[in-house]
């Protein structure tokens, strides 16, 4: 919604600016020269990424305009997600909870949360290093490096769109002045024409420089850095399952972990400790954890 509002008023600002100092807006009409700078640059765009990083741009671009981002209530049920996975393991043991890390898809613990549900990737995040928990052979620090190395390797990936969007970004005003330098090629093989002609060819010419600008800065590189912002958005739910098990691998009670993990939310979007509380009582939890939650806050 934002990305739509903002050309909105980038658009309306140039035309109303260009036509009241008098300018002909149709003379910034050049399908010829947007053929030349958006082929060239989708070309380029194919030749520099494989197809997976294009439908993953495809993916991000549309993520972006939706403003595709983790809600208040998704970070409430990984929350709660969390806190029944490390309950039932501190209360009822391995054997227990096993087949809910090892068949997801059939727990009905995880089918009581669907939007962490739904997001496989994280769903295996999370089963992958619970299953090291049962495990019980590694050590704390030795779970933190690996899932620093994980998240690493999650975000380099969940960035391939930005930086490929960033290079287009980078290339158009370059293609701009290619298709000027082709326009002005164009109006030297008009240099007998008229004045009139000739004032045309070369005002058409100079719209590609124009355009390869404004592609660039108004359009491509402020959609890559929204890109990039809701990506980073959408990795947050991987931090927090990181901090919450790191603190109950090294001894947290359950309801202590979480606090561990909520302090990772963004403050606009972090749900208060009593939100967390009602959440994980209404999920299974059980009421005399909550003095260990208010403790830790």
């Amino acid at each position: 919604m934002t990305i739509m509002l903002g050309l909105i008023i980038a658009l309306a600002s140039l035309l109303g600016g260009f036509y009241a100092m008098g300018g002909k807006v149709l003379v910034l009409w050049q399908p010829f020269e947007v053929l030349i700078i958006v082929g060239v640059a989708i070309g380029t765009f194919f030749v520099a990424n494989p197809m997976k990083t294009i439908k993953d741009t495809m993916r991000a671009v549309q993520e972006a305009v939706l403003n595709s981002v983790p809600k208040k209530r998704d970070y409430l049920d990984i929350l709660a997600l969390l806190y029944a996975l490390m309950r039932e393991l501190r209360s009822k043991g391995r054997n227990e909870v096993e087949p809910h890390i090892e068949n997801p898809q059939e727990s009905e613990i995880f089918r009581a949360f669907p939007t962490v549900y739904r997001n496989r990737n994280l769903t295996t995040f999370v089963c992958d290093y619970f299953r090291l928990i049962i495990v019980g052979n590694a050590r704390a620090h030795e779970i933190e490096a690996l899932m620093d190395e994980e998240l690493q390797t999650v975000h380099r990936d969940q960035m391939k769109p930005y930086y490929a969007l960033s290079a287009v970004a980078e290339a158009f005003p370059a293609i701009g002045i290619v298709a000027a330098v082709l326009g002005v090629i164009k109006a030297m093989g008009a240099i007998d024409q008229s004045p009139q002609i000739l004032g045309a060819l070369i005002g058409a010419a100079l719209v590609g420089t124009f355009l390869g600008i404004f592609l660039s800065y108004a359009l491509v590189a402020p959609v890559a850095h929204k890109v990039k912002g809701v990506r980073e958005a959408r990795l947050r739910p991987y931090v927090i399952v990181k901090q919450s098990l790191l603190a109950f691998m090294n001894g947290a009670p359950p309801q202590v972990a979480l606090e561990h993990g909520r302090k990772t939310i963004s403050a606009s979007d972090r749900p208060s400790i009593d939100e967390v509380e009602n959440e994980t009582m209404n999920s299974g939890g059980v009421g005399e954890s909550a003095p260990e939650m208010k403790g830790a806050a």
